[in-house]
């Protein structure tokens, strides 16, 4: 019997399409615990006029991170006086999210467990995702592109990079001997790190560094930018500049003159918790560039390139003391005369509760000029300018 070529067709469509009917209803068998996504989370913040801002994980944003001590917050404060960024504060959740969510994911029971129950892999992201940009959504003012600043969360860089797929990440880098020398002059207290012992920092903070900035490698230079607190301090107009470019932002003077922007209207939100605080609602200086100089035990300089690899590494040199970070520009010699001066205006929101760091060994500056602790510094830092 001859068919006709409509009755083929006809014929073939249904058999494809019994088929594709299998095939579908075999993975669901299958798969029984495997839901397809079907929307993404969004939050709406308002600003103070009421103008609407809708976030989710789509949406462009920046995570700033380094080893505590590295200028991160300096970093931060001069990306929220930028009307189209906010930073804001640390959170100190999200780091402590991302290390849960590095333990649910590693090979081993716990996760076998939570599998078996029904919690996957791509469940746990979502979770982790929604709550991260919830979270950072909501802890400050709206902006047009969003920041974060919690310096451990860049040992997730990779992690975060796939579940916001367009965020950017600033990898800040600092001298080692500078960081941890401020980790124990200033009583910073962070885990694992032995503020008695030069030789311990030391080489936790090189530990740290490196997985820093192996995950900034992975994420790559179009994402990841590394960014050096020296350059930040000495040059900080040609620095932002780049920082600004990688970001996608327009250039906004502001951002060199962070401290005018202090407690005002989408300007720079300063945490009392925060130990930084003292030293950024003063303008961008020299103070703290080569205080270390002096402090760090003789044995420990002579043994920095097996304690710290990541010092050379980084294209700092550990025999260095003190070491050429560069030429400063004239702006900034400027301001460290005004600081050294106390020429500079304290934000008035910020008296009442500031004062109380002003005091030995946490802070380096009072209305008379340089404590003791910090006088060594002053004549370097009186030597740089004196070169201009």
């Amino acid at each position: 019997m001859r068919l006709s070529v409509k009755r083929v067709v006809v014929l073939l469509l249904t058999i494809f399409g019994t088929y594709a009917l299998t095939r579908t209803l075999y993975q669901v068998l299958t798969c029984p615990r495997k839901v397809p996504r079907t929307h993404m989370l969004s939050v709406l913040v308002r600003n103070w006029n009421q103008t609407e801002y809708r976030y989710n994980q789509n949406t462009p944003m920046v995570f700033v991170g380094g080893v505590p001590r590295s200028g991160t917050t300096l970093m931060r404060a001069m990306l929220d006086a930028h009307p189209d960024i906010r930073c804001g504060e640390e959170t100190r959740v999200i780091p402590r999210i991302l290390s849960l969510r590095q333990g649910w994911g590693r090979q081993s029971e716990e996760r076998w467990a939570l599998e078996e129950e029904g919690v996957s892999q791509d469940m746990l992201d979502d979770a982790t995702a929604a709550f991260l940009l919830e979270v950072i959504a909501r802890h400050g003012e709206p902006a047009p592109l969003l920041c974060n600043k919690d310096p451990f969360t860049l040992k997730s860089a990779v992690y975060l990079s796939q579940i916001f797929p367009n965020s950017k990440f600033l990898l800040m880098l600092r001298d080692g001997r500078a960081s941890v020398h401020s980790m124990i002059s200033r009583r910073v207290t962070i885990a694992g790190f032995n503020l008695s012992s030069y030789r311990d920092c030391l080489t936790k903070w090189s530990n740290a560094i490196e997985v820093m900035v192996s995950q900034c490698l992975v994420v790559g230079r179009g994402r990841c930018m590394t960014v050096r607190y020296e350059d930040l301090v000495l040059q900080p107009r040609s620095t932002m500049q780049r920082v600004l470019r990688f970001l996608n932002s327009p250039w906004h003077e502001g951002v060199l003159h962070h401290e005018e922007a202090i407690g005002r209207p989408g300007g720079v939100s300063l945490s009392r918790s925060e130990r930084s605080t003292d030293q950024v609602i003063k303008p961008v200086n020299l103070e703290a560039l080569t205080r270390w100089v002096g402090h760090i035990p003789a044995d420990v300089l002579l043994d920095l390139e097996n304690i710290a690899p990541m010092l050379r590494r980084l294209g700092y040199n550990p025999k260095a003391n003190p070491p050429d970070y560069g030429q400063p520009d004239p702006e900034v010699v400027n301001n460290t005369q005004r600081v050294l001066r106390g020429d500079f205006k304290t934000p008035t929101n910020l008296k009442r509760w500031v004062q109380r760091w002003i005091t030995p060994p946490f802070c380096a500056v009072h209305r008379e000029g340089l404590l003791q602790d910090a006088q060594q510094p002053e004549k370097e830092i009186r030597s740089i300018i004196t070169m201009q």
